[in-house]
């Protein structure tokens, strides 16, 4: 595979190189750089920008209206292989906080790590990853176009910096209380009971899309905050299997609502078990999927499979309270 390979905004040099993986090509540009006796550390690397020549990455699944394509693979390489634009993207990225704590779950004390994927590591790390993925999400995106990108303390202060420092225009950080939290065993701080997912717009100047009125209008007709309470996952939407960081359909569906048109694309490169793509679907919107985990790839593409039964696609848009609204709303316009 040839990339071609820009480092740095100071130094605005491009290299092409033949490899097997962008991260392959990342360390046989630093090579290079060696020889010159330049060393690159991580930081120049956030900069990092890797155009894959002439090579179209195939999906995992396609459905059938040709409206959710999911690839199966890691971001970092098939984010350089998406042909067309996106309008919008919405991460959920590793927390790493899986470090051998404890939680409770349906009354039964469980291990809160989620897997390999979201293992702890350095802080320099970290913010070297953030920026390395928004810095692909932002190469695919419109000029208006918007991300949302979902934490915890763990890792959002990284994700907004990053967001800062690669040219976007903070929108809102949204507080998502969960009204249905697990309980805190050690009772020695604070129950935690919120998520933030900040919103960006890629260019500071390019205006971005708001539903303005249809969030008001959900909102019994007053000005929606930042602040939202809204259920973690419910039961039916497990019926396909559960992802440890799912996140509830409710949740995504007021997301893809507030900044997306109906037949606009969106993004998710960490999709896990696909409430992205679910969500936008039934808001008949198109969703392009990335997932590493064979498992959760899997898990995607039954969930999307299930919603083909009409009478299925049906109950969930009237369990989901945004959606069942909208669909009376524009009814009544």
């Amino acid at each position: 595979m040839k990339y071609q390979v820009t480092i740095t905004e100071t130094l605005s040099r491009k290299i092409s190189i033949e490899a097997p993986t962008a991260e392959i090509a990342e360390e046989q540009v630093r090579g290079l750089y060696r020889d010159e006796e330049i060393v690159l550390g991580n930081s120049d690397f956030c900069y990092f920008n890797v155009d894959v020549c002439g090579e179209e990455a195939e999906p995992f699944y396609l459905s059938t209206e040709g409206d959710f394509s999911l690839y199966f693979g890691d971001c970092m390489e098939l984010l350089l292989l998406l042909g067309d634009k996106v309008d919008m993207v919405f991460a959920d990225p590793p927390y790493f906080l899986s470090n051998g704590g404890i939680s409770v779950q349906s009354g039964k004390i469980v291990s809160v790590n989620k897997g390999e994927w979201d293992k702890g590591i350095p802080v320099e790390e970290i913010h070297a990853f953030n920026m390395k993925w928004i810095g692909m999400c932002r190469d695919v995106l419109t000029d208006n176009g918007t991300i949302w990108i979902s934490g915890t303390y763990h890792n959002i202060f990284s994700v907004a910096n990053a967001l800062a420092s690669l040219g976007f225009k903070i929108l809102n950080v949204i507080t998502w209380v969960k009204t249905n939290p697990p309980p805190n065993i050690s009772c020695r701080y604070f129950t935690y009971s919120t998520e933030f997912i900040i919103w960006a717009r890629k260019m500071a100047k390019v205006p971005h899309y708001y539903n303005y009125e249809l969030m008001k209008a959900i909102n019994g007709d007053k000005q929606m905050t930042d602040v939202w309470r809204l259920p973690a996952i419910a039961p039916w939407e497990k019926t396909c299997g559960k992802h440890p960081t799912q996140k509830p359909l409710s949740l995504m569906s007021r997301i893809i609502l507030a900044s997306t048109k109906k037949g606009d694309k969106i993004l998710d490169p960490f999709c896990g078990s696909g409430t992205t793509g679910i969500a936008a679907n039934l808001l008949e919107r198109n969703f392009v999927g990335i997932e590493r985990e064979r498992e959760y790839v899997e898990m995607s593409k039954r969930r999307r499979q299930e919603i083909e039964n009409p009478i299925t696609a049906e109950s969930y848009r009237t369990r989901i309270k945004d959606i069942d609204f909208v669909e009376h709303y524009e009814y009544m316009l």
